[in-house]
Order: C-alpha cells, then sequence, then structure tokens
C-alpha cells in the first residue's frame, strides 16, 4: 500500500506529541491522520467505525489504559491491524512484552524522520 493511502489513529495522552507526530506523517505523504488521547478513547473510536483506519501508532505509557493494554484489546478485534508502539521503553523487557502481545513495530523516543519512515514502509508493505 502507498503511504498516501494510509489512515493512521495516533494515540497519545501528550498532545503536542500526537500533534508532532501528525506533522511528521504528513510529511512522509500520509493520507490521514485521526488523534485520539489514550487507549480507551482510541477503543471506542475503533468500535464505532473499525474501517476508517489501517494502521494504529501508540504510545505506551498512558493513563486510563496504556499502549500495552490496547495493542491487547486490537489484537483480539483486529489481529491483522498493523500496530506501531512508540516510546521511551527501550530496554529489552518491554520490548519483549511488546512483541509477545503481537506489536508490528516498535519505535524508541526520540526517533528521527528517517526512521519513523522506515518502520512506516516496512508496515505499509503489509497491507
Amino acid at each position: 500500500m502507498e503511504l498516501n493511502q494510509l489512515r493512521i489513529l495516533v494515540v497519545d495522552d501528550n498532545i503536542p506529541a500526537a500533534e508532532m507526530l501528525q506533522q511528521l506523517l504528513a510529511e512522509t505523504g500520509v493520507g490521514r491522520v485521526f488523534i485520539t488521547n489514550d487507549g480507551r478513547e482510541a477503543q471506542e473510536f475503533l468500535d464505532a467505525d473499525p474501517d476508517l483506519v489501517n494502521m494504529i501508532i501508540c504510545d505506551w505509557r498512558m493513563p486510563r489504559m496504556t499502549g500495552l493494554e490496547l495493542l491487547q484489546q486490537v489484537r483480539m478485534a483486529y489481529p491483522e491491524m498493523p500496530f506501531m508502539m512508540v516510546t521511551g521503553n527501550a530496554d529489552s523487557n518491554s520490548i519483549e512484552a511488546a512483541r509477545d502481545f503481537g506489536v508490528s513495530a516498535y519505535i524508541a523516543k526520540p526517533y528521527s524522520l528517517p526512521d519513523l519512515r522506515t518502520k512506516l514502509d516496512a508496515l505499509a508493505m503489509q497491507l
């Protein structure tokens, strides 16, 4: 799938970080980006119209529902949806936990636009 066909849900409780990611995604040519502020809001967004997005980029640490908890829910309801975890948790235990729950890609903060683009390209090829 081409990047301009991607419809990505960004999930992050840090609004400036979510908006920055939205801007970076626009610079890469991503078609549409939606933002929710936590995992529960993201789950409600997906439940309302699961065909609206074809990829999720989610922060790990959020109140109400963490990124890992959202990943678990997404894997049960939408097992094929690409899910990229964005986090400052770059230790091996965190990476293994995300992998065990089926994360599609993992990118550690701070990340660069080329790093983000490489991950997006790999995930878009799966669609």
